[in-house]
């Protein structure tokens, strides 16, 4: 797909007549349009953007009304939110003018140019660029070169800060190797070093070892999803080490790791029996090496080594952790599982794992649950001090 044709005025009179989109829908509207003397492929195309702007508004909210999208940046872009709080970082290392090295569709330097900051976005895709140029055209601080920033002068915008999120995928798979990143990882670095402040964006699971000494890193989860980890530098680093960033309904949370060197591996602690309750950290807390500052503020412990499910005596009503009664321990097998729900009257469970193979919904078959029964609860299978069980539990 070309977007191209929907930025002509022909395009977007077309785009912006169209109902919201419904996908069975679309034959009769297609034949209706031609019928108009609408051009088949120009057709087709709006129609595609319109079926992308209601899968963007998750991310976009109801900014996804007016703006163009590609269907691999929607996959790649930040969610608004999330952009808002990349504004804020370099709002508060008193930044003006922000360089977004790579910007794909734009959806970063939106957020940059509508808290008032000057942004200059370089994008060497065509339909990337074409797209961010459309997005940022509100914006009369806004810039959009149409390049390979390697090939840019970047000094000479005038930025004095730099926004980088490295492309992580190729031919649809994630590029583990940071080095095989675009830019590499190496080289993000030494961009970075050109600039007041600076924020990389890099795969949550990035080794710790690899982090520059003095930055500090920020795992970011949305309602319980990890999407993304942040690396700050120069102004924009507030200190160093590592923390999470938990949003909840719209609520901002920060949890400190406690380490003041990004670099330290986390520690690992002694686990112990499964007490009243069961607790899972949030995927943001656990991916920043924060769960021994987690243990120290909750006197919580590892139901077992490696296992980032933890147990306590007291319930705890907290974002950064998930709460659990425990009712009772099983063994790990659909016959006794069934059994025991059975024999409770539970009929829907929630079938949550670590450190074990088991399959959610292969195991939610062979329970061969009873609508009928009323009952609910969380089934959640682990490993308890090296044996692996299932732990039935109620969600506090």
């Amino acid at each position: 797909m070309s977007i191209k044709n929907l930025l002509t005025d022909t395009g977007a009179q077309l785009l912006n007549s169209l109902p919201s989109y419904r996908e069975q829908d679309v034959f009769s509207l297609s034949m209706k349009l031609r019928a108009e003397g609408y051009d088949p492929q120009l057709i087709s195309e709006a129609l595609t953007q319109a079926r992308l702007r209601q899968k963007a508004t998750a991310k976009f909210g109801d900014d996804a009304s007016h703006l163009i999208f590609t269907a691999d940046g929607i996959e790649q872009a930040t969610r608004k939110e999330v952009a808002t709080i990349h504004a804020k970082h370099f709002i508060d290392a008193h930044c003006s003018h922000i360089l977004d090295f790579g910007c794909g569709i734009g959806a970063d330097s939106f957020s940059f140019a509508s808290h008032g900051l000057a942004v200059t976005s370089i994008e060497i895709d065509d339909d990337a660029a074409a797209a961010a140029s459309f997005n940022l055209s509100l914006y009369s601080s806004a810039t959009v070169i149409h390049d390979d920033a390697n090939n840019v002068d970047l000094a000479a915008t005038g930025a004095d800060a730099i926004w980088i999120d490295p492309a992580r995928r190729r031919n649809g798979k994630r590029i583990k190797d940071p080095e095989q990143w675009y830019p590499s990882f190496s080289h993000t670095l030494e961009l970075a070093t050109q600039f007041n402040a600076a924020g990389i964006k890099v795969a949550p699971g990035i080794d710790y070892s690899l982090l520059p000494r003095h930055c500090h890193v920020q795992w970011i989860s949305v309602n319980g999803d990890l999407v993304e980890a942040v690396i700050w530098l120069g102004n924009a680093s507030p200190r160093p080490g590592r923390s999470a960033l938990i949003i909840k309904n719209g609520i901002e949370h920060q949890f400190d790791s406690g380490y003041e060197d990004p670099r330290i591996p986390s520690i690992e602690l002694e686990p112990r029996e499964l007490g009243t309750f069961i607790f899972e950290p949030d995927p943001a807390v656990i991916r920043s090496g924060s769960i021994s500052a987690l243990a120290k503020k909750y006197g919580l412990a590892p139901v077992s080594n490696r296992i980032a499910y933890m147990t306590g005596d007291c319930p705890i009503d907290a974002p950064e952790i998930s709460c659990f009664k425990v009712e009772t321990v099983i063994d790990l097998n659909p016959k006794a599982l069934r059994k025991e729900l059975n024999s409770r009257g539970i009929g829907r469970v929630e079938i949550k794992k670590r450190g074990t193979d088991v399959v959610p919904e292969e195991l939610r078959k062979k329970l061969k649950l009873n609508p009928k029964h009323p009952g609910s609860a969380t089934i959640i299978a682990t490993p308890l001090l090296g044996k692996h069980r299932a732990v039935l539990a109620h969600r506090q």
